[in-house]
């Protein structure tokens, strides 16, 4: 799979198929919040977070989006986590929404992280005991199955960005027609207007052609860094200080990209661990990157060359 998933993807639209499914997804659904408030419920109602974590598992990991033959070794590994705040009914709760997804490292055993996003505390959503989550991207059934098929996409998009140039495109664009469809639903989290981390805007970041270097870094960090870094560790780190640089450029057109932030979040440790070792001049260019586009994260570089 590792050659395949560097060539052109074509999508495959009718997401109903049950085989060859391309995530493998640890689902995490937390109701301790809602033991503490109250909202109580009866101790069997707690079956009802189990059959939860059940449906979005069998939501993400059912589900075929692309042409690919996935062998079981193959798929993608993610992690979704619900923690519940409020249960406002017997069906309806809020609560916040977490994606993490990791990709291989070419001829290793070490995974990488590509998304650590954690949303607002105002995820809400009903969910019915029993009932299947419905999905179609040109039709809004609920805001929970709408919220997971836009991640399942942006992941498939950062995915594929990570092995080919631009390579993630086709998956964005689900992504924003899902966002269209569900801005007219009423629920929080997919309009522009309301607030820096609405879904609109990640959407918008790796769709808007303007900030197409955030899309480049993808793919020279890791195709072209990490996957290099057995072969030629100097022509690797120099490519994930490219992919650094790009990040600046797209920085520069636009500051505070909720985009940019997600990168770093997911990256940040990584680049410590494999510029610590690495030669002062190289430090030096890493340092005044990351100082000038993720400031917050310089506390971090202790020990890095600065001059």
């Amino acid at each position: 799979m590792y050659k395949r998933l560097i060539l052109t993807v074509a999508l495959i639209l009718a997401v109903s198929s049950l085989s060859a499914q391309e995530f493998r997804c640890a689902v995490s659904v937390n109701y301790q919040k809602l033991l503490t408030t109250t909202q109580g419920y009866a101790s069997d109602d707690k079956k009802v977070f189990d059959n939860m974590k059940q449906a979005i598992e069998d939501f993400v990991n059912s589900r075929k989006l692309t042409n690919l033959e996935v062998q079981s070794n193959e798929m993608i590994e993610c992690g979704i986590s619900i923690i519940l705040s409020e249960r406002t009914s017997a069906t309806d709760f809020k609560g916040q929404l977490s994606i993490q997804l990791k990709r291989p490292v070419y001829n290793s055993n070490y995974t990488t992280g590509l998304f650590n996003y954690i949303e607002n505390n105002d995820f809400m959503f009903s969910y019915t005991e029993g009932q299947p989550l419905d999905f179609d991207i040109n039709t809004f059934y609920s805001n929970l199955s709408s919220a997971l098929g836009y991640y399942m996409y942006i992941m498939l998009g950062l995915y594929f960005d990570s092995f080919g140039e631009m390579g993630g495109t086709p998956f964005y664009e689900v992504a924003q027609t899902i966002c269209q469809t569900a801005s007219n639903s009423g629920y929080k989290g997919w309009r522009s207007s309301e607030s820096q981390k609405a879904r609109y805007w990640f959407m918008e970041n790796h769709t808007n052609s303007a900030y197409a270097n955030l899309r480049l870094a993808y793919y020279y960090y890791n195709r072209l860094g990490l996957d290099m870094m057995t072969k030629d560790q100097q022509q690797a780190r120099q490519n994930i200080i490219q992919a650094l640089k790009y990040i600046q450029q797209v920085h520069k057109v636009r500051t505070n990209l909720l985009s940019v932030q997600a990168f770093f979040d997911a990256k940040i440790s990584e680049i410590v661990s494999i510029f610590t070792p690495a030669p002062p001049e190289e430090q030096k260019e890493v340092y005044l990157v990351i100082k000038e586009v993720s400031p917050s994260n310089v506390v971090k570089l202790q020990g890095f060359n600065t001059k």
